[in-house]
């Protein structure tokens, strides 16, 4: 059965034929953003859920939402979902960051335009039949100096632009690296230093704690006397009052606002003031990147529903349509290997160690971590998935850790996951072979070399003659049939195990009956999900 997709606010209709030309069942319904209830009494129909901002994705949507897979968000903003529990629920949220970065690039650099010439205020008087030409004194930014703050997607774009029109251009982001800096023709520098040099500061970065009131009153204490501040990022990086203060005082000259710390902003400190330029969130407001993050909302829906790709994700690591088919046998051998010690697993986890060794270092470790996590857990959880998994191992206060090598044995590349409770220490280890299967390799560090079926029996036994006999005899017993029967051991007389693949599900009372034999310390059947 196709998938799908519910749009719930306005995209084109080349966007909702993106879709359908991908084999996504497609349901276009641009008014039930606004209609609450009406989406929550349908939304359980759909896997994926196409939105602008007019819909809200609340916890109480998300709840209704039992068969949704992705919420995908035209645009960068995603405000209007409830991240944290669309992830506890599994469901991958994406937004489209770059298809309005142009555009909202643009919007800066006219912005900065219009409060150095004071071009709204200019033009009002003039068309109000007043001729004050001495009253709107501009200043040149040719020479200037812009401080940016935040040097990503559209950072960057603002940059080379300024750059253009003769600008230096200084920048503070802490994830910019020098080479990059150099590679942009910008300054890197630290807050403090953009704040005392700049003529010109705008911001471009998300709304997270640490940015929240990046440019508040004691920010503003630290400017360039004269300084014009441009926000075309988001309402509430910029203290509202703070800078109507600096305004009023003569510190600051003047400011150009786009976003607001409430919104639809009807009031603010700044409205009224004196070359303060607003406009109403108009940064994406052009043909051009409304259309663009209609297309790639759908396109990017398309590809995770279809393919398994995933682009842009707020809330999972991003797989690539072209590593997706790469990926995938090393996602299901992830999951493998932590189904296998969630199973086998009966006390509190403390710490998880995952080692990637050979070319498995080199793939994308985070959306391998995720399928790996969400095969420990799902055991106990049985809905948990890519998305959820790392947050509900984080909200137990797991220590998790990586470790990447180079190749150190006969296998090109494998995974090993280690897990410590206060009562032991349990490992194991796996590959994916030229046929695309996992394969488990190594078990509490005892080598072998094991198919992976849906059904499988885990023995820890004290290695002594008789074993295989016992075990074979007692499952024919039962009419079990064992499809493959892998044993390997630490050393002659001491701790062994076996791996029995069989084909169906076998009840308790075998199991029991296998542990009744003394040599047997554990008898497990445990299932995966290969087929």
């Amino acid at each position: 059965m196709a998938p799908r997709v519910l749009v719930s606010d306005e995209l084109s209709e080349t966007a909702v034929q993106i879709f359908r030309d991908r084999g996504v069942e497609v349901d276009f319904q641009p008014k039930l953003g606004k209609d609450k209830d009406k989406l929550a009494e349908i939304i359980g129909n759909y896997d994926g859920l196409a939105i602008r901002s007019a819909t809200k994705a609340t916890e109480k949507l998300i709840a209704a939402a039992t068969n949704l897979k992705v919420i995908g968000r035209a645009g960068i903003g995603v405000d209007n979902v409830d991240i944290p529990a669309a992830s506890k629920r599994g469901i991958i949220v994406m937004n489209t960051p770059f298809g309005n970065s142009i555009t909202t690039a643009e919007h800066a650099i006219a912005l900065m335009f219009a409060v150095a010439r004071q071009l709204p205020a200019a033009d009002t008087s003039t068309q109000a039949g007043k001729w004050e030409k001495s009253k709107f004194m501009g200043v040149e930014i040719t020479g200037k100096t812009l401080g940016v703050i935040g040097a990503g997607n559209i950072g960057s774009i603002v940059c080379s632009r300024a750059i253009g029109l003769k600008m230096h251009v200084i920048a503070y982001d802490p994830f910019l690296s020098a080479e990059r800096a150099q590679e942009m023709g910008v300054t890197k520098v630290e807050l403090d230093e953009l704040l005392a040099q700049a003529d010109f500061i705008t911001l471009h970065v998300p709304m997270t704690d640490k940015t929240r009131g990046i440019i508040n009153a004691q920010a503003l204490a630290k400017t360039k006397p004269g300084v014009r501040i441009i926000n075309c990022a988001r309402g509430g990086l910029v203290d509202e009052a703070a800078l109507a203060d600096a305004i009023k005082s003569g510190h600051v000259a003047g400011a150009g606002f786009d976003v607001f710390e409430v919104e639809p902003a009807t009031e603010s400190p700044l409205f009224g003031l004196p070359n303060v330029v607003c406009t109403p969130h108009l940064g994406a407001s052009t043909t051009e990147a409304q259309e663009n993050v209609a297309l790639q909302v759908a396109e990017q829906m398309s590809d995770y529903l279809m393919k398994g790709a995933v682009s842009n994700a707020i809330n999972m690591p991003s797989i690539t349509a072209e590593e997706a088919p790469i990926l995938k046998p090393f996602i299901k051998l992830a999951d493998v290997l932590g189904a296998f010690v969630g199973q086998v697993n009966d006390s509190p986890i403390k710490e998880i160690e995952i080692l990637y060794d050979g070319d498995t270092a080199r793939m994308n470790t985070r959306a391998l971590t995720s399928a790996l996590l969400a095969g420990l857990i799902r055991p106990q959880v049985a809905d948990v998935n890519m998305v959820s998994a790392p947050i509900m191992v984080k909200e137990k206060g797991i220590v998790l850790s990586e470790v990447k090598r180079d190749k150190t044995g006969v296998y090109d590349g494998f995974i090993k996951l280690t897990v410590k409770t206060d009562k032991q220490v349990r490992s194991v280890a796996g590959t994916v072979f030229s046929d695309g299967k996992p394969r488990f390799i190594q078990i509490k560090g005892i080598n072998m070399d094991a198919d992976v079926g849906s059904h499988m029996i885990y023995i820890t036994n004290t290695d002594v003659p008789g074993m295989i006999g016992f075990m074979g005899t007692t499952l024919g017993d039962a009419k079990v049939n064992i499809a493959n029967f892998q044993l390997g051991r630490e050393k002659e007389g001491g701790d062994a195990i076996a791996l029995l693949y069989v084909d169906g599900p076998v009840e308790q009372a075998v199991l029991d009956k296998l542990t009744a034999n003394a040599a047997i310390k554990q008898a497990k059947l445990l299932t995966f999900a290969v087929e």
